[in-house]
């Protein structure tokens, strides 16, 4: 009985199967450059779902200075109105779709400017958790003050003493199963730091 033939061809005396391992390789290396595989562009486009929904969340000034086609500006309006789950969905994955056709500097741009966001945002966050240590720590011990002033000479000393012990005297007046928010002097030292930090460019680093 004779063999069945096997299809393929032969590469300096080897032979090579169609279909194979090496066959796939030989194709790649004649084509100059490597197709990316199903998994790579599902991934690429899974990536590009996730930018486009991300720009529901960008805030307008940076939002207004990306090179958007108008097509894809309205698309993302649109979905900011939607309130309906299954409507909201469907506007989402048509947003996925324009950001497609996106050139790759619009692309970046907008990568660009939700790091730039999320930049900001974390520094905000700081920001507030510092603000808060130095209200607690201001409260709390009669040193602090002196370094504070030290730090904020331009502060209003006076004010922020006459608060301190405000806060301290309501502090005292609350009962232990008392859950009312903190006191006004509690809030307005915050409003004070904050803006003292914020003013005098005392950022976290």
């Amino acid at each position: 009985m004779s063999r069945k033939s096997r299809k393929g061809y032969y590469v300096e005396g080897e032979f090579v199967a169609a279909g194979s391992e090496l066959d796939q390789r030989f194709r790649t290396e004649q084509k100059g450059t490597e197709a990316p595989s199903r998994t790579e562009l599902k991934n690429a486009s899974e990536e590009l779902q996730k930018l486009g929904e991300d720009l529901l969340t960008l805030r307008e000034d940076l939002f207004a200075g990306l090179p958007l086609p108008e097509t894809l500006q309205d698309a993302i309006l649109l979905a900011k109105r939607i309130t309906n789950f299954e409507g909201k969905r469907r506007q989402k994955q048509f947003i996925g779709k324009l950001m497609h056709r996106l050139d790759p500097e619009a692309l970046e741009a907008v990568s660009a400017a939700l790091r730039l966001q999320h930049s900001q945002s974390a520094q905000d966050t700081l920001a507030l958790h510092r603000a808060e240590k130095w209200r607690d720590a201001l409260i709390a011990d009669d040193d602090k003050l002196g370094q504070w002033l030290q730090q904020f000479p331009g502060t209003d000393a006076q004010r922020l003493r006459a608060l301190i012990r405000q806060a301290r005297k309501e502090a005292r007046e609350v009962k232990p199963d008392d859950h009312r928010r903190q006191g006004r002097a509690y809030r307005q030292i915050f409003s004070l730091v904050r803006a003292q930090l914020s003013s005098s460019g005392d950022t976290p680093s």
